[in-house]
């Protein structure tokens, strides 16, 4: 039966909204924990006792079939096998073609010592696994080096057979990991351990939902798998039953903190139709744990379904809760205060959490000032033990489910729970921890467990199987070490306390705080968590209260403009965002002649002050982020996570240049020669630099190519878009307000006629310019004409930038990266994707998930945080992409066609797929994106399709196969080349960004050799013996 759903959308929480700090120090929060968890050295006996015999127990039976354990210690993730079974076992079984399933086999075999493995595995799914697998790669590579070229494949056998032979390793692999493809073959799999008194959860299979039909497919496979395991339930009460667990962002494709209006008007009835679904069955039902970000979305979810009236007299509704983040003590007390106030019961799963790498990267990444999870594993299992103890004092309201494999854990939470062994259970995976928990089900206390087990199709196994990889196949843990005879069981014993006093600190000590991910040179730019409602309160707030209007006017010292204000207006509604006074031809060249003054100056600051005042700047930025947000978002048309990013690279501008300006400028190179000789050299400014920059980045580039210039000791005058003069106004005075001279830095607003009339003048010593390869020819032949010194034009053009898909891509990954790619910043990106080239034998259901993700995008203002897509910089721009739509339309195939707002100069995402890449001929700056399909065996002819552009900005690559990245690497001249994931958003000092060909002269923008560009060279030899002798030599020790 599946319930109708009940609209809860106006149901305020009959609590108040989940809120805790994001990202807390772990000094304050790790020795609270500590103190917490502290026992007796009564109780430490007992524990030790009781965990001494589970682990004897456990090796005592460690022999037989074996399973995922032995799997995992055997391919642990140090392994070079274990990291190629992952990709293989992720992706061979849903490539289609055989061709391209043989070129993965190829590759991966190759990384492994299979055979090593074959005697060493003391258990029969061990040796058969290393069995099938070495006799593959022998196949494929006979010898023993295992970095040894392909010498060539077996006549008799061919690589048909082995393709069939390693599927079937694969399938077997997937079989200990999955309880069963089918709800149906899971119950039954499931009676044999029913039988023995444990209990089940069962987890649908599966990636997040990207499109409707995604959502609808997965509700329909929760409620189909409700009624499934209903019928088959038994007659047992509560908590005695079997249950399922969803996963909340498996039931929405918008699933995001910033979109939480939308999902709680359309998530929430779709879960409380499945709970009441649960309820009628009396079954378990638990909301799975996700990423950090998403812990508000899915406690206001939880608070407004489990208040339901519906819902009452039922005690199955739960949720997982991870201990490995900071919030988690606060999250069962939310959820007790919840039960409390309802009057009713609620399970609770802790698990340690399944997400710990992607938090961690995730933090970095965002610039956060600390990060959600702990570091180290010793700090989340003390907190794994904290939150125990209180969901086991919040007994019966809340019904502790304690998911863990770990004999030492165990032992403390029954210590922990003291004579009253009732009211919780423990949780394993399938496959796992199974000689554990017969000494605790089958003898002993006899306390109940729960499997948690998966259902799905081998397709489908990749996430799940990345996860306990990821968990449990570290050298360091529980079920790593617990099988090696070599490790003495105290050694299983020693208690998170113990490992945090080892002098390394509550930190991991390797993982630096996202502020320190770049050493001591320069601080990382700080970000912003939108799924921290009071940061992204903090941040509306903000903007809304430094709201105001800028009357911009170059910036000349002892010069003032007289010439007309223009208006200027946002693309967004029409309004206006301020004005400009544009300067002229005249103003210009006096521009150049104050600059040329300033640099006489500028140029002979020490580096280090120049370094300081870049310093300074980026603090200022960071300090002035709501005003420019404010800018960004009415007078470029930036959503809020576009303008934060654009303010971070302008701060990791302001201070990579300084770091690279003390470490390459700030002393002299001494240069090898003969003795009695002082050879040196260093560096000096040009002079005046022309820094011409766009509209689609108007502060990044703008300030990265001026405090380029400034740091190496030139004067510059900075030339804006037309379109977006007000916030480059406010970003050199900025820079004044830094310490960098009025004289040294100029703000020149004004159209194309005031570019000419910069770059033609004859005393400029140089250009940088970013901004159409039509542009950039006609600078370059402005300053090839003019008779005096040959200046440098560094210049950063455009891009036909393709990305390459072939059958080995996850499907979901590949629509995240191409959706992110063509479409964010309304694809007006010098980086954004153009052509997508697919292999047709997938290209059918990934432009089907592609387009549904598509469609959920929402154009709005770009001030608001559900935006994803802000509008057209002008109506020029918006004219231009519907001309290119209408001439596709007369010879190609427009997939899809976004619908945009009414009002304000907006265009939504189209999809056009072309009969063969030449169709393209431009680069379409815009939301468009086209997409062309080949065959597996046309990879050379993609590649050469890709070269014969001329251009070489940016290119993207999705493939499990090496080789392929390599032949990429090797074919195409292109200066950035991404391999699964998006093509945008080049981090400074990291992925420094620039092309070649008709992309752009390099050097690389935010890279190591970039400031040499805008310096000029002076070598200072000395004669140190010219007084007569060679004082240095002759008092040299003999």
């Amino acid at each position: 039966m599946t319930a109708q759903p009940v609209s809860l959308s106006s149901h305020k929480p009959v609590i108040e909204p989940f809120s805790a700090p994001y990202a807390p120090e772990d000094d304050v929060l790790v020795p609270a924990l500590l103190k917490d968890v502290t026992f007796s050295a009564e109780a430490n006996r007992r524990i030790d006792e009781r965990a001494g015999g589970y682990i004897a127990a456990i090796r005592k039976e460690a022999s037989g079939i074996g399973g995922v354990e032995d799997f995992l210690r055997e391919y642990g993730l140090s392994t070079r096998e274990g990291l190629a079974l992952m990709v293989l076992a992720e992706a061979l079984l849903r490539v289609p073609d055989a061709a391209t399933q043989d070129k993965l086999i190829e590759d991966k075999l190759k990384q492994g010592r299979w055979s090593e493995h074959e005697s060493s595995g003391d258990t029969w799914f061990v040796s058969a696994s290393a069995w099938a697998l070495g006799l593959s790669a022998k196949v494929i590579k006979p010898g023993e080096t295992p970095e040894g070229v392909v010498a060539g494949l077996i006549k008799r056998m061919g690589l048909p057979t082995v393709r069939a032979a390693t599927k079937q390793a694969m399938r077997f692999l997937g079989h200990h990991f999955v309880l069963g493809e089918t709800i149906g073959e899971a119950l039954k799999r499931a009676r044999a351990s029913e039988a023995k008194g444990y209990r089940h959860s069962f987890d649908m299979l599966g990636e997040g939902a990207r499109t409707r039909a995604d959502a609808k497919r997965y509700f329909k496979s929760y409620a189909d798998a409700i009624d499934a395991i209903g019928k088959a339930a038994g007659k047992n009460p509560l908590p005695d039953r079997m249950g399922i667990s969803v996963k909340l962002s498996a039931l929405h494709p918008r699933y995001l903190a910033t979109h939480s209006e939308q999902v709680l008007e359309e998530l929430v009835p779709d879960v409380l139709a499945l709970a009441q679904q649960a309820k009628s069955y009396d079954l378990n039902f638990t909301i799975d744990a996700e990423e950090a970000d998403r812990l508000e979305l899915s406690l206001d979810v939880i608070d407004l379904v489990f208040a339901d009236p519906s819902l009452e007299g039922w005690d199955g509704f739960g949720l997982a809760i991870q201990a490995y983040q900071k919030r988690a003590l606060q999250v069962i007390e939310h959820i007790d205060a919840l039960a409390a106030r309802l009057g009713r019961r609620m399970m609770v799963r802790l698990v340690k959490g399944a997400y710990w790498d992607t938090e961690v990267k995730r933090g970095q990444e965002r610039g956060l000032p600390d990060y959600p999870v702990f570091t180290r594993k010793p700090a989340t299992d003390a907190s794994y033990l904290a939150c125990a103890k209180r969901m086991l004092a919040a007994r019966p309201r809340l019904f502790p489910q304690f998911a863990t494999h770990n004999a030492l854990t165990v032992a403390t939470i029954l210590e922990m729970a003291g004579g009253d062994k009732s009211g919780f259970e423990f949780q394993r995976l399938h496959g796992m921890g199974e000689s554990l928990y017969k000494q605790i089900t089958e003898k002993g206390e006899k306390i109940a467990c729960r499997i948690y087990a998966p259902v799905g199709g081998y397709r489908d196994l990749l996430a799940y199987l990345v996860r306990r990889l990821l968990e449990n196949g570290a050298n360091s843990s529980f079920v790593s070490m617990v099988g090696d005879e070599n490790v003495p069981i105290a050694d299983l014993l020693v208690r998170p306390a113990q490992k945090l006093e080892d002098g390394r600190g509550y930190r991991n000590p390797s993982i630096p705080l996202p502020p320190q991910l770049y050493g001591p040179s320069r601080r990382n730019s700080a970000g912003l968590e939108f799924g921290d409602r009071k940061e992204l309160a903090g941040l509306l707030t903000g903007i809304a209260s430094v709201r105001r209007n800028v009357d911009a006017v170059p910036l000349i010292p002892g010069v003032t403009v007289l010439n007309q204000t223009e208006r200027v207006a946002s693309p967004v509604d029409g309004s206006q965002v301020g004005t400009v006074v544009p300067a002229g031809k005249e103003q210009a060249e006096r521009a150049v002649e104050v600059a040329r003054k300033g640099f006489a100056k500028w140029s002979r600051t020490p580096v280090e002050e120049r370094a300081a005042a870049l310093d300074r700047a980026g603090d200022l930025l960071e300090a002035n982020r709501d005003r420019l947000m404010d800018l960004l978002s009415r007078e470029a048309g930036k959503t809020l996570d576009d303008g934060i990013a654009e303010i971070r690279e302008a701060v990791d501008f302001c201070r990579y240049y300084a770091a690279e300006a003390r470490r390459q400028f700030g002393h002299d190179m001494v240069m090898p020669g003969p003795t009695g000789e002082d050879d040196r050299l260093r560096h000096r400014g040009r002079g005046v630099f022309v820094c011409i920059s766009p509209w689609n980045f108007p502060l990044a580039i703008f300030l990265g190519q001026v405090t380029a210039a400034l740091a190496a000791g030139n004067a510059v005058v900075a030339k804006p878009a037309e379109q977006t003069p007000l916030i480059a106004h406010e970003a050199v005075k900025l820079l004044h307000e830094a310490g960098v001279p009025q004289d040294a830095v100029l703000y020149v607003p004004g159209d194309g006629s005031v570019g000419a009339a910069l770059t033609a003048h004859p005393a400029i010593g140089g250009v940088a310019f970013t901004g159409s390869t039509e542009t950039a020819w006609a600078i370059n032949r402005t300053l090839a004409a003019k008779n005096g010194p040959i200046v440098p034009l560094i210049a950063e053009t455009g891009g036909l930038n393709a990305m390459v898909v072939d059958a080995t891509a996850l499907a979901e990954q590949v629509t995240d990266d191409v959706v992110t790619s063509a479409f964010r910043s309304a694809g007006q990106r010098c980086s954004a994707l153009r052509i997508l080239y697919l292999q047709e034998d997938v290209a059918d259901s990934m432009l089907e998930m592609i387009e549904g993700a598509a469609r959920e995008l929402v154009l709005d203002d770009p001030a608001l945080p559900s935006t994803d897509i802000g509008p057209i910089i002008d109506e020029a721009q918006r004219t231009m992409l519907a001309e290119h739509i209408e001439e596709m339309k007369k010879t190609q195939k427009v997939r899809f066609a976004g619908v945009a707002p009414k009002e304000g100069i907006f265009f939504a995402p189209h999809i056009v797929e072309l009969d063969r890449p030449e169709a393209l001929t431009r680069e379409v700056f815009g939301p468009i994106l086209h997409v062309v399909r080949w065959k597996a065996r046309d990879l050379d002819k993609v590649f050469d399709s890709i070269a014969a552009t001329g251009y070489g900005l940016t290119f993207g690559l999705h493939t499990r196969i090496e080789a392929t990245v390599a032949k990429a690497v090797d074919r195409l001249d292109v200066g950035n080349i991404y391999v699964n994931r998006n093509i945008i958003g080049a981090v400074v000092g990291t992925q420094p960004f620039g092309g070649s060909g008709l992309s752009g002269t390099g050097p690389k923008a935010g890279g190591p050799t970039y400031l040499t560009r805008f310096a000029l060279e002076q070598v200072v030899s000395v004669n140190t013996a010219a007084a007569g002798g060679n004082a240095s030599l002759i008092a040299m020790g003999d």
